[in-house]
């Protein structure tokens, strides 16, 4: 089973990009977006819709344009849900969840705090907030993949220039507490690139400012997380910063599933 992450920073844009001409030539069964920043209408067309996939979407409804999850999968699922019940979170369009059997795939985007103190507290609050409902998933005896845009690097490995950012929001101590604080050895939520690439040092994310893609100056902020149950399934991972549709880059997983 392949499974792919990818934070479009506007799908209709990556569109123009061709990254739909490159996601029909992965094979993938489920492809999971975030920051779709457009209205389910207006990913209607053909151009939005491969051949063979089914498209469902939770979209922003504090304001347009904003931030928006989606999901592309093959196979119907059983059900979708996208609500987790907290209505600050679930009407930016944060999430969204597809069940097929025991399996839940779950389109997730973290709310970035780099604007300001006022949205660096409400991801706080978030973080706060998530904490038990991933504890739940984790106890549930459901396999989870969770993917998406965390929003948070774990350590060095993670982010090129990691001394000058320790006071810039996704990698504050607190936040990156919290993340490996859910990734905890043997008993936490298991980051599939790290589980396959222990000194791996590949980022998915490149600020717009400067040459920092250029020059490779990144953060591995886009994940794929799963249960316990599922580390011996991870089979392999790409990540694909060529070609650029967006300034993440899509994140693949491959399954023995």
């Amino acid at each position: 089973m392949r499974i792919i992450s990818f934070n479009a920073n506007g799908l209709r844009s990556a569109a123009t990009k061709g990254f739909f001409d490159w996601f029909a030539a992965q094979k993938a069964d489920v492809l999971c977006v975030q920051e779709t920043k457009a209205q389910e209408h207006q990913l209607a067309g053909p151009e939005f819709l491969p051949k063979g996939y089914k498209a469902f979407f939770k979209d922003a409804i504090t304001k347009k344009g904003y931030s928006g999850v989606a999901v592309y999968t093959q196979r119907e699922p059983d059900e979708v849900i996208s609500s987790l019940g907290w209505a600050p979170f679930d009407d930016e369009g944060r999430y969204l969840e597809a069940r097929y059997g025991n399996l839940s795939v779950v389109s997730f985007y973290i709310p970035s705090g780099s604007s300001g103190e006022l949205r660096q507290g409400f991801k706080f609050e978030v973080m706060e907030w998530l904490k038990p409902i991933l504890d739940q998933w984790l106890a549930s005896g459901r396999d989870y993949v969770l993917c998406g845009d965390w929003n948070i690097v774990r350590s060095r490995m993670d982010i090129k220039n990691w001394a000058s950012n320790q006071k810039n929001s996704g990698c504050l101590p607190p936040e990156r507490d919290w993340l490996n604080g859910l990734c905890a050895e043997n008993t936490g939520w298991v980051d599939a690139y790290r589980q396959l690439n222990a000194e791996g040092q590949d980022y998915t994310w490149w600020s717009a400012r400067g040459a920092a893609r250029a020059n490779n100056v990144g953060w591995r902020i886009d994940y794929q997380i799963v249960t316990p149950s599922l580390r011996d399934k991870l089979k392999a991972c790409s990540i694909h910063p060529e070609p650029r549709f967006s300034d993440h880059a899509p994140f693949v997983v491959d399954y023995k599933l």
